[in-house]
């Protein structure tokens, strides 16, 4: 069945998830036409293709499931755009300031006006359960090829169900008690009721677990583009420490950190966000083989005013005297008496030859700051202050002075604070996994009210599917 055949039969119905089967399709045709990155071309002319037949050749097979992680780097909330969650839960919380008009959709982030007409909500929503929808129709894909070999489908089901994991974890975050979708019938999927967020949690947990026996312990790829069994296990330690699942968070965080075969503790901070860097667990690469990232484009700025976003005087704040972090990840830019500061993690904009950065998706600091929080929750304390100080002795600062539980758990915070900025909203979600969200931004924001720690559902799929609903609190 070619694309335009299989358009007009399944399209006619005016359904949500309908859109996205189309979607997913046109990235399989898509892929065709330009090849993902490192992955190999394929002669099969695209007329003749239907999604059966990408399964049946080990490098179309490999290239749809590149093109979910494209997608994922390229669209939606999981972007390093502008569009992306990184910039726009940065201004929601407290770490970025807005310079841009207030008319533009990422001012509504920063002066909490967010509606649930609002586009960008539209955007990530439907983006990223088209990204889950592509996931779930590779593996069932993947299930049904009888020239695949056995590895392969392994690897490839084993990606597909760590993709679907994450989006599907942050899609938790930003809205709670949400769908969970495992198949490709759009007529049912277009029905489909919120989960509580305890049921959503444990259908993560399956599907990172399964991935980690699926996958292989070793990278395909030196650039660490495509997950390995530690790249689930690193977000089954994060889902785990969110879930309140400490020994588990424990273990998973361990199991990667003790792979000191693959993993090395970076100690030049320059070093950290290098394409090569043997810190890095996931990574995103850029769209072409000249190109660096996109959150490099999002950040940073050479005059001032800025044009977009700034890091706040709170976030520039809190770091101590002696931070390298603060040298060496963020720069200043002045004029005419006013100084302003963008992240600077990511050091190069646009295309640059040799290729330096690609966007870190999941990095070794994090499991160490995951442990910590993990050990401190279930009081051992000497271990979790152990952890703690390597994450601070790497940015040049002495140990911890936290002796208390809640001393160190707030030592803990702060480390994420100025450790993981302008890195995929992990502050928002931090201030509201540590019960600081309120009291943290009621003091920032005018209009703040304690029924913000959730996005608006998106009106659109509200009345496409009344299911998901209620809409969440105070919209």
């Amino acid at each position: 069945m070619n694309i335009n055949t299989f358009l007009k039969r399944y399209c006619t119905k005016t359904v949500c998830y309908c859109r996205i089967l189309s979607m997913v399709t046109l990235l399989f045709i898509v892929f065709m036409l330009h090849s993902c990155n490192e992955f190999t071309e394929n002669d099969t002319p695209v007329s003749e293709l239907d999604t059966a037949a990408v399964f049946e050749e080990k490098n179309t097979a490999y290239g749809a499931m590149a093109n979910v992680f494209a997608q994922m780097r390229d669209n939606g909330m999981l972007t390093g755009k502008t569009t992306g969650m990184q910039k726009e839960m940065g201004l929601y919380a407290d770490e970025l300031i807005w310079y841009g008009n207030t008319t533009q959709n990422s001012a509504n982030f920063f002066y909490n006006t967010l509606i649930p007409t609002h586009p960008t909500l539209a955007n990530w929503w439907n983006n990223s359960y088209s990204q889950i929808y592509a996931a779930n129709a590779v593996i069932e894909g993947v299930a049904g090829s009888t020239k695949l070999l056995q590895a392969d489908k392994d690897q490839l089901t084993g990606e597909a169900k760590f993709a679907r994991a994450f989006v599907h974890f942050y899609v938790l975050q930003l809205w709670a008690n949400v769908p969970y979708v495992t198949g490709t019938d759009y007529r049912y999927n277009s029905t489909l009721k919120r989960l509580p967020t305890a049921e959503v949690y444990a259908k993560i947990i399956e599907d990172l677990e399964s991935a980690t026996t699926l996958l292989p312990e070793e990278y395909t790829n030196p650039t660490r583009v495509r997950p390995n069994s530690y790249t689930a296990q690193a977000l089954l330690a994060r889902v785990y420490l969110y879930a309140g699942m400490w020994p588990e968070a424990v273990n998973s965080a361990s199991r990667v950190l003790n792979k000191t075969g693959t993993y090395t503790w970076i100690t030049e901070l320059n070093n950290v966000f290098l394409k090569e860097s043997r810190a890095t667990i996931w990574q995103y690469a850029p769209r072409t083989p000249t190109r660096n990232t996109d959150e490099g484009t999002t950040f940073i700025f050479n005059a001032g005013p800025p044009n977009s976003v700034a890091l706040t005087s709170s976030l520039i704040n809190a770091f101590e005297t002696a931070d390298q972090r603060k040298a060496k990840w963020i720069r200043s830019i002045s004029k005419e008496g006013t100084t302003w500061y963008h992240a600077y993690k990511y050091k190069k904009t646009g295309s640059n030859t040799p290729q330096l950065e690609f966007s870190i998706v999941l990095r070794l600091a994090e499991m160490y700051l995951i442990r910590a929080e993990a050990r401190a929750r279930q009081g051992e304390l000497s271990n979790a202050k152990e952890d703690l100080n390597v994450i601070r002795n790497t940015a040049g600062l002495g140990n911890t002075a936290a002796v208390t539980q809640d001393e160190i758990l707030d030592a803990i915070l702060h480390e994420r604070q100025v450790e993981l900025f302008s890195e995929f909203g992990h502050r928002f979600f931090d201030l509201r996994r540590f019960g600081a969200l309120d009291r943290t931004l009621s003091g920032i924001k005018a209009d703040w009210n304690n029924t913000d720690n959730l996005l608006p559902l998106p009106q659109n799929e509200l009345n496409l599917n009344p299911n998901i609903g209620p809409q969440n609190s105070g919209y």
